[in-house]
Formats: structure tokens, sequence, C-alpha cells
């Protein structure tokens, strides 16, 4: 009895439809599994929260109190599992984060985010919600 009531207390942080919608884009996968997305949900939580206390790490190692992408990514490259796979697919960092800080303008803060040009290297999220052939985002509803 005591098991029953540990496995109902486990809930993933995100959102089950959130989550099953993105493991639906891709081709091959035409159903999923409640227990799938239950596990997938899970490891997607314990895959972030290691990867921000790692980054956390790197920051207070370097007497600071901002996690930044350079943070992440010596996170990232100190870990050969998550480098082998992740390291690829994050930005690369910029010449002179204090150059790009000092030449935005009040004109560009005060345009939507939507109207600024993603950084050398990165995508919107919006881009990863665009079904194949189609620029319109998939809308997806918070219940």
């Amino acid at each position: 009895m005591a098991d029953d009531e540990a496995v109902n207390l486990i809930r993933p942080e995100f959102p089950t439809g959130r989550v099953k919608k993105i493991m639906k884009l891709d081709k091959d996968i035409n159903k999923v599994n409640s227990e799938a997305l239950f596990l997938v949900s899970c490891s997607t939580d314990l895959f972030l929260r290691f990867l921000a206390e790692r980054s956390a790490e790197v920051a207070t190692e370097k007497k600071k109190k901002t996690v930044k992408l350079d943070h992440l990514r010596t996170a990232v490259k100190r870990h050969r599992p998550t480098s082998d796979f992740l390291l690829d697919s994050l930005p690369m960092p910029a010449e002179s984060t204090q150059a790009v800080g000092r030449s935005v303008t009040d004109r560009d803060r005060s345009r939507p985010v939507a109207d600024k040009p993603a950084p050398t290297g990165t995508r919107r999220i919006d881009q990863f919600f665009c079904k194949p052939g189609n620029e319109s985002p998939i809308k997806i509803n918070d219940t």
C-alpha cells in the first residue's frame, strides 16, 4: 500500500499534453503510450535539473550570480555523454557579450520579441512548433 502512495505522488513538472505533441512531431510515432509519456516527461525534468545544477556550479566557480550560456556550455563540455549530443545544438558564445549589450538601442528594446532577430546560430522556439511544409505554428492550449 505504501508503494502505491509513493507512485501516485510522482508527477512530472511538464504538461503531458505538450510533451505528447512534441513527441508526435516525429513522423515515425503514431501513438504515445501513457507510460512512455510519463517516462519521457520525468526524464526531461531530471535532465533539465541536472543541466541547471551543473550550470549553477560553473557560475559559482566563476563567482557569478547569474547563469549564462557560457556556463551552460562549460557544464555540457564537462559531462561527456551530454556533450556528445547536446554541444552541437547549443548556440556559439557571442564574441563580446558586453559589446552586444551596449549596442542595443532603445528602439530595439521597445520592439516586440518576435520582431527582434535571433542571435547567430540559434533558432526561435516557434520554429520548432511549425508543421512540416506549413509556416504556421501549432496552437497549444493550456487546459
